[in-house]
């Protein structure tokens, strides 16, 4: 014999104030809300576990808001013209009470389960700002770039999102493999470790590989290609290429390293400015020319500065953080 339920009788109002109660919106003494707790207790210990988490509070107003303006604008007949009701339109109330409690618990749930994002976003004066991922791998960002990464990993896949450049040092994981979007591509890791910068001189994507392979995508999924070590590779629309990397100083602005054996001072300058920051302009474009055998590591601008100007007998001005140089 089929159960009979106390709120099979009840009409559109009553629901309404079992809901506005559950709802937070109206202090009574919900009496309806009890007797539909007795009826549904699977329902309302689900929203009992949400409502009074203390892993996370939950806005109850704010997860009820549409409710209530639903509620209210049925409670609002269109024509006032009396009817009689029908145990079909009882039943179809019922029903929809029902699926909005549910449709709200669903939204509830997800708030909770949603991973808290977090951004780490470095200045025009900083380099090597380290983020360490719940995964165990690390980023270290440059100069005016931000990463965007989840607090803790939940789903099948790792997903960040980057912009500016980075390093990366990927902890090896080959069920949930490492996704950077970086904007213009997607860059899927295993475990590797890369530099990624999301806007190079000529506005493409670049990446390059030290160690490891790295498949890197056109955001549109029309270019692909993997990448082995000492390579970079270049993302442009929906082109990717890749070439072998010439430049020993590629990852200076990473490890505050750099080595020239008869390089040009044009060529020494540009690495300066991407790995210290430092600004040099010439009197004389001849100065360009001139070739450095040396190495940097980790010194002061002022002191590069005069090292080279002590090699080549020139002196500097400095202007803010440009540096002129002349005969």
């Amino acid at each position: 014999m089929k159960k009979i339920n106390e709120t099979d009788n009840w009409n559109d109002r009553e629901w309404a104030a079992a809901a506005a109660w559950l709802s937070g919106e109206d202090n009574g003494d919900g009496e309806n809300a009890r007797i539909l707790a007795g009826e549904e207790a699977d329902i309302m210990k689900k929203w009992n576990d949400l409502k009074y988490s203390e892993e996370k509070p939950v806005d109850i107003d704010k997860a009820w808001v549409k409710l209530n303006g639903r509620i209210e604008a049925a409670e609002r007949p269109v024509m006032p013209l009396p009817f009689k009701r029908t145990p079909f339109l009882t039943t179809i109330a019922r029903i929809a009470a029902m699926v909005l409690i549910v449709a709200a618990l669903g939204w509830l749930l997800f708030e909770v389960a949603a991973p808290q994002k977090i951004t780490l976003t470095s200045d025009s004066d900083q380099k090597n700002l380290e983020a360490l991922l719940s995964d165990g791998s690390t980023v270290f960002l440059n100069r005016n770039s931000s990463l965007t990464y989840p607090k803790n990993f939940m789903s099948g896949t790792r997903k960040v999102s980057l912009k500016g450049e980075a390093f990366f040092d990927i902890a090896p994981d080959e069920e949930h493999p490492f996704i950077i979007d970086a904007g213009k591509a997607k860059i899927r890791v295993l475990g590797t470790s890369f530099n990624v910068i999301t806007e190079n001189a000529d506005n493409e994507v670049e990446v390059y590989v030290a160690s490891g392979k790295v498949m890197v995508t056109s955001v549109d999924g029309a270019g692909s290609l993997t990448l082995e070590p000492e390579y970079v590779g270049k993302v442009s629309g929906r082109n990717v290429t890749q070439e072998r990397n010439s430049n020993v100083n590629y990852l200076a602005w990473h490890t505050g390293m750099l080595s020239y054996d008869g390089e040009c001072l044009e060529v020494v300058f540009e690495d300066l400015k991407r790995a210290y920051n430092i600004e040099v302009r010439v009197a004389d474009p001849e100065i360009n020319d001139f070739r450095l055998t040396s190495p940097f590591e980790q010194q002061s601008q002022d002191t590069i500065i005069k090292l080279i100007c002590t090699t080549f007998g020139l002196r500097s001005v400095r202007e803010g953080n440009t540096y002129i140089l002349f005969r």
